[in-house]
Order: structure tokens, then sequence, then C-alpha cells
């Protein structure tokens, strides 16, 4: 049983094909296929039911690729030991974001993250914060970016921002004539939301809990991006929250229905995530003083007191 033997088995698990397999593996079809069935003589074991189409895994199967990621991802740790003894800032970094954060802060920090570490391959991928949880915990990816806190003891956390929430408010809304806005103010009857599975939604779902329903509403509608509930919010459906960064492109005349929040000012807690055994520690770090310097300049709030609804 080898290294090569187990990656060959997870590339086919993923693609279930063994010809998509190979080619992703940099290998020719006959020699992947032929160390599979290699490792499935030594084993006395069929890790795959090759009449199905797709190729599927047998019962054991799943049980072998279950094991197969663990040891592969640990045979990947002894590089990044030797890296951390040396200092060394590149190869492989798999990164994780949220939906509601990968189109603001991306743009801002790729070009100079890879610009000033280009012996990094950077991997990014969009995530719902429950997907980047797991894929930390079974060594898929190596970090995460998400709203905090999640109280998980195998995740840390290191803060990157809090980010300020702005009210979008239209011409015919009650607040709309508000120069400031209060956390009392808010209706969780009138604010349009994020669909399920976005940790945004719960952000304000956790602000506006104790809040007492004003009015009955008469639509239901969760949207999965702010631009469809900022239009929304100008057809006199709602109101909405943005996050600060989300509301610096807006025209300048959607601008004008922007209220920010008096003190103190509900914000979201937005962190770098990584296991607790992760050791791609100077890569964190690269990627945290990346961010850090295009951040401060876009979120400046030294005069406001910063609440976030997570914390309880």
């Amino acid at each position: 049983m080898t290294i090569s033997q187990l990656e060959y088995v997870l590339a086919v698990a993923k693609h279930q094909n063994f010809t998509e397999a190979a080619k992703h593996s940099f290998v020719t079809q006959p020699t992947l296929s032929m160390q599979i069935q290699k490792l499935e003589d030594e084993l006395d074991i069929q890790i795959f039911n090759r009449k199905k189409k797709p190729i599927a895994l047998t019962d054991i199967g799943v049980k072998i690729v279950e094991q197969a990621k663990t040891i592969v991802n640990e045979s990947n740790r002894m590089n990044d030991i030797v890296d951390q003894q040396k200092g060394y800032i590149g190869g492989e970094f798999r990164l994780g974001i949220i939906p509601t954060i990968i189109p603001t802060l991306l743009p801002m920090f790729l070009k100079i993250f890879i610009k000033k570490y280009p012996k990094v391959n950077l991997i990014i991928n969009e995530l719902t914060t429950e997907e980047i949880v797991k894929q930390l915990s079974n060594g898929t990816i190596d970090v995460g970016i998400a709203a905090t806190p999640l109280e998980n003891e195998a995740i840390k956390e290191r803060v990157l921002y809090y980010e300020p929430f702005v009210g979008f408010i239209p011409e015919n809304h009650r607040l709309f004539s508000e120069k400031k806005l209060a956390v009392n103010d808010l209706d969780i009857q009138e604010i349009l939301l994020l669909e399920d599975g976005h940790c945004f939604k719960d952000n304000i779902l956790n602000l506006c809990n104790p809040l007492k329903h004003m009015s009955p509403k008469h639509f239901e509608l969760e949207s999965g991006n702010f631009g469809t509930l900022i239009k929304l919010a100008k057809e006199g459906l709602g109101m909405t929250l943005l996050p600060h960064l989300d509301s610096l492109d807006l025209s300048e005349k959607d601008k004008t229905y922007l209220r920010e929040f008096e003190n103190p000012v509900p914000a979201r807690e937005v962190s770098l995530i990584f296991h607790k055994s992760q050791l791609k520690i100077q890569m964190i770090d690269a990627l945290k003083n990346s961010i850090d310097s295009v951040v401060r300049g876009a979120i400046s709030f030294s005069d406001v007191n910063i609440i976030s609804p997570l914390h309880k």
C-alpha cells in the first residue's frame, strides 16, 4: 500500500470516473487503474463497483475512502512540519470563504497576496460556514474566513475585523427620514433577509429576536444575494441590512438610502478560522497580514462602539 495508491482512490471517489481521475492526478488512465487494482488485490476487497455508471463506492469502499483521507492528510503534514521549521511560505494553501464575504473581501486582498507570496498556490472555494468547519476538520481546506464566534473547541479563530451593519431604507419606509438608526427601531417583519444557510441571516435574527413584531408580514421572501434584496427594497417591499463593505460600491443614488446606526453600532465579527492541529501557521499569518493591510482603510470606525449580535 502506498500514498500514491490512496491518492488515486480518492481521485476516483471524487470524480466517479477513472479517466477523469487520471487526468487530475497527472497520470495515464491505465497506470491509475493498475495501481488501484493492486491495492484492491492486496486488501482482497473491491473498493469500487465498476458496473455502475457513474462509478460508485462499495460499502467497504466508503470506509476505505474515509481512512484514506486521514492517511493522505497526515502524510501531507510532514511537508508542513518541514516548511514551518524553515519559515517557508509556499506550496498549496486551500481557503474557504462564506458567500456574504467573498464578493467584497476577496478582490481587496487577492492581488496583493499572490504578488507578495508568488510561491503559494492559493486554492479558493466559496463555502457555507458549516461546510468550512467540516472541511477544516477533515483537512480538505487549510483555513476559512467566516463570521464568528463559532464556539467550536476544535476550531481556532483570529479576528480580522468588525464590519458594521448599514440600513438600506427606501423612500416610502417609516425610517427613511431618520438620520441614524437605533437597533430598537428595527422590526424583523419589515426586513428582507438572505435565504437559510447564510450566517448573515443569523446575524440579523440574533440582532432582532428580542424585538416585538410591529406588523403582520404580507409576504415572505429569502434571497441568495444582496442585489436582489436592494431591488426589492427600492420597490417598497421592505428594508434590508447590508454589511458595510457591500455598501461601498452602490451608486450615488442608492447611497442616499443608506442609514448608519447610532452607538452602539451592530456589526459582525469576521475571522480567519483553522483547525487547532493546523501547521501552516506561516501562511495563515501571511494571509492575515495581507487582509489587515487593505481592510484598515476600508473599515475605519475608531469613534464608534461595536456590538456583535452573535456574542451572547
